[in-house]
């Protein structure tokens, strides 16, 4: 260790204690204490160039952890990124570069959003994951144009969390050896010591998992010990790596090594008493010397010469193999192919009923012909979610002899958490379009991913079938109820329920449209008819006029619907007709977060003022009351049996709700009926 180690250490550790003094909250323990593995990975292996932080081909690093985000800030301002001295002191503050979990719209630097533990180091493998495929697709002899490593600081609480242990236990059967975490073991969390629910032998999970594994007994000086770990480490490449590096939390405070240093701040003496045992003036903050400065700016000079060196292959690679070439700098630019939203299928209704599903996997099959960067997968629901196409080749290492890195279907196995985080790091990484499948239930057992796909700004496309009570005969352990209230409840998130094949078209086309978007394209397993007025433009404004049936000037009543009830509610529309002579108006609406999007005259205009409406979809109506007078839907679970008999027992039939519809036009005939506030 040098004497410009030791400072540069020390130096993180009390301005990342000064930053959570200043906020007067966050964590100053992890920081601290891995402040010696962060420095010897940022100073001495991770190659990525601070001028250009989206330089492609750079090493992508994790903090898992993310509550000890004053350490990666610190680091980013070290290196020269946007990340100034004024946003150290604004830690935590409304507006600042440096929130209080590293945040991937917020920060320079900052590859994924973190602080959920478990969901940093399961990017980790999506980020190790994307690398590996994309070399296998792109490089040569003699030009490895892909080649970064992905580096993870993860911590007790990471590991506890169960999507990490899906994550990394796929991590090991695909033989990420691209993907190296360092962690960070010092015994403690929130509740004190990890000896009151956490004594599992940590590296021995991991060999199981089929991981390479060491360990550094003296995380807080061996900073020789660390380095050899990690080249070690990055010469493995059949097996991800896991380093446990046994560290004192709050190393210099008065409380190390206790739970105490955790989650708040040292507290004015035991900042200045950790400043005097470190060599600062206790009476100073936010203080770096120069000679940090200087060594941290040699090290981000050398990180700007290997993207130099990098543009350099990368020119001569173009001039070897321009179709590649082409094909990865399109890709890196986030540019789709020319022309393909031209493969999607139109239907009319002369085409024959199909499940949703069904006509998903046509779409999908013919969008997978024509966008390369596609990578689909299932939780083992492959036969069920049908999202892999005719001709897809498994993601596999080829030792397995059942795919190889270049295969664009991942079998992802029992675990959707774990598919939902992978899939976020996949999108971070760039240059691939990551697709995933299962139940739309089974999304609860993602969600915390999920929601980070939405904060995060992700563009992740959730493929979910089975989407309601039509499943049928799996009843209502399977059946979503509250799901897609869920779903709707979350910002920034598309919720597709497309009702025929027209709709399923639009729906894959506004999810790769919204490129800061995730998307849930919710499908059904029953058969559903293609439906009169439906198009793929009108389903890209989220709502329509279907069609008015009867010959009324204006509608007597208005019924919207989704999916698989639409094609109820033109039945229904047309039973009322019949035997009532209303005029009835048949409103589509597959997304509501587009339609809440759409001009104020084009809503009112679907949505007629005046005229009683009704909503019908075989899910909670949450939320309806927004869009219609009165929604039907369920309000109990579902049940066990074939889906006509189920739809019927649930009043999801046109005999059904006519009847109740009649009831709420006579309703309003006696009183006004409200307007609906469509201001948003």
């Amino acid at each position: 260790m040098t004497n410009v180690d030791q400072l540069s250490i020390d130096t993180i550790r009390v301005v990342a204690a000064d930053m959570v003094q200043a906020a007067k909250s966050g964590h100053p323990g992890a920081p601290m204490g891995c402040a010696p593995m962060a420095h010897v990975l940022f100073s001495r292996v991770l190659n990525a160039n601070p001028k250009n932080s989206e330089w492609f081909n750079r090493d992508r690093f994790v903090l898992s952890n993310g509550h000890g985000c004053a350490l990666q800030y610190v680091l980013l301002h070290l290196l020269g990124y946007k990340v100034s001295m004024g946003d150290l002191k604004n830690f935590r503050q409304m507006d600042s570069v440096t929130p209080g979990h590293p945040e991937k719209t917020h920060t320079e630097g900052v590859e994924v959003t973190t602080g959920p533990l478990g969901q940093g180091i399961s990017n980790a493998v999506g980020m190790a994951l994307a690398e590996r495929h994309l070399g296998a697709v792109f490089n040569r002899p003699n030009f490895p144009v892909i080649n970064n490593t992905v580096y993870a600081i993860a911590g007790d609480g990471c590991l506890q969390e169960g999507v990490a242990s899906e994550a990394c236990s796929l991590a090991g059967h695909l033989q990420l050896g691209n993907l190296v975490v360092l962690y960070d073991s010092n015994g403690i969390q929130i509740d004190g010591s990890t000896k009151l629910g956490f004594t599992e032998n940590v590296l021995q999970r991991f060999e199981a998992y089929g991981w390479h594994t060491q360990s550094v007994a003296d995380g807080d000086r061996d900073l020789d010990g660390i380095h050899r770990a990690i080249t070690v480490a990055k010469a493995e490449k059949t097996r991800p790596s896991i380093i446990e590096i046994t560290t004192t939390i709050g190393y210099g405070a008065a409380k190390a090594g206790t739970a105490g240093v955790h989650g708040s701040a040292l507290g004015e003496d035991s900042l200045a008493a950790v400043k005097t045992l470190f060599g600062f003036n206790p009476k100073e903050r936010f203080v770096v010397a120069d000679d940090v400065y200087k060594f941290y700016q040699q090290r981000a000079e050398e990180g700007a010469q290997k993207e130099k060196e990098w543009n350099e292959l990368v020119a001569k690679y173009a001039k070897a193999h321009p179709d590649l070439h082409a094909d990865l700098t399109r890709r890196i630019a986030g540019k789709l192919p020319d022309g393909w939203e031209s493969v999607l299928p139109r239907y009319t209704p002369e085409d024959k009923p199909e499940a949703t599903r069904k006509l998903s996997e046509t779409v999908i099959t013919a969008l997978a012909e024509k966008i390369p960067e596609l990578i689909s997968g299932s939780a083992d629901l492959t036969g069920s979610n049908l999202a892999r196409w005719p001709s897809a080749v498994d993601f596999q290492p080829e030792t397995t002899q059942l795919g190889d890195y270049a295969g664009r279907y991942v079998r992802y196995g029992v675990r959707e958490h774990g598919m939902a985080a992978i899939c976020n790091g996949m999108a971070a990484y760039g240059g691939v379009i990551p697709f995933n499948s299962t139940f739309l239930n089974f999304i609860s057992y993602a969600a915390g991913a999920s929601r980070l796909s939405a904060l995060s700004r992700l563009r992740v496309v959730y493929v979910a079938t089975h989407d309601s009570i039509g499943l049928g005969e799996d009843g209502p352990t399977h059946q979503p109820i509250e799901t897609f209230a869920m779903l709707r409840a979350t910002p920034n998130f598309l919720n597709f329920r497309p009702a025929d094949g027209n709709e399923v078209s639009g729906a894959y086309i506004a999810a790769l449209q919204h490129i800061h978007t995730p998307t849930v394209v919710s499908l059904t397993r029953q058969p559903v008819p293609q439906l009169e007025g439906s198009s793929i433009e009108n389903t890209l404004k989220g709502g329509y006029s279907l069609k008015t049936y009867g010959s009324g000037q204006k509608p007597d009543l208005l019924i919207a619907a989704t999916g698989s009830e639409t094609s109820i509610a033109v039945d229904t529309a047309k039973l009322l007709v019949e035997k009532n002579g209303l005029t009835v108006k048949v409103v589509s609406m597959p997304c509501l977060e587009l339609f809440d999007q759409q001009p104020d005259d084009y809503r009112h205009s679907v949505l007629t003022p005046g005229v009683p409406s009704i909503s019908v979809e075989a899910l909670s109506t949450h939320g309806w009351h927004k869009y219609v007078h009165h929604p039907i839907g369920m309000t109990t679970f579902g049940a066990s049996g074939p889906y006509k008999q189920l739809y019927e027992h649930f009043g999801f039939v046109p005999e059904v709700i006519a009847k109740k519809a009649l009831n709420i036009v006579d309703y309003y005939k006696n009183v006004p009926v409200p307007t609906l506030d469509l201001q948003f």
